[in-house]
């Protein structure tokens, strides 16, 4: 079963929710089982597809960037799928630079449930 718009806004929210606070148990309540979450982070493609390897990823991530924002999401629902555009911004703590990024994450359903999420980025151009 594929969710209605309403039905994916409402599954969007707890995700968001449960991705930011990288809270895993609330994630796994809107995600398959076997949830996948592909994303580049400049130096490789990452192939997120079990709960150990999200918080792995997490883990690795975490202090590496301060100050994210995510600005102009909008959420776009096609038939089997919704695609968000988005413009990130923040600060490379390491070096302190600034970034910008814009980007699209293809996100598809499967029993009601988030089953992938696709991640395509790009440095913004100012």
């Amino acid at each position: 079963m594929t969710p209605s718009s309403a039905q994916r806004d409402s599954i969007f929210k707890a995700f968001g929710r449960a991705f930011f606070k990288q809270d895993l148990d609330l994630m796994y309540e809107v995600v398959t089982t076997d949830f996948t979450w592909t994303v580049d982070d400049g130096d490789q493609v990452h192939v997120l597809d079990s709960r150990n390897k999200i918080a792995e990823f997490f883990a690795r991530r975490r202090g590496k960037f301060e100050n994210v924002h995510y600005d102009d999401v909008v959420f776009h629902h096609a038939a089997d799928a919704t695609f968000m555009t988005y413009r990130m911004t923040g600060t490379a703590v390491a070096t302190g630079d600034a970034f910008a990024k814009v980007g699209i994450e293809r996100y598809t359903f499967r029993d009601g449930k988030l089953t992938a999420k696709d991640v395509y980025s790009r440095p913004a151009v100012v």
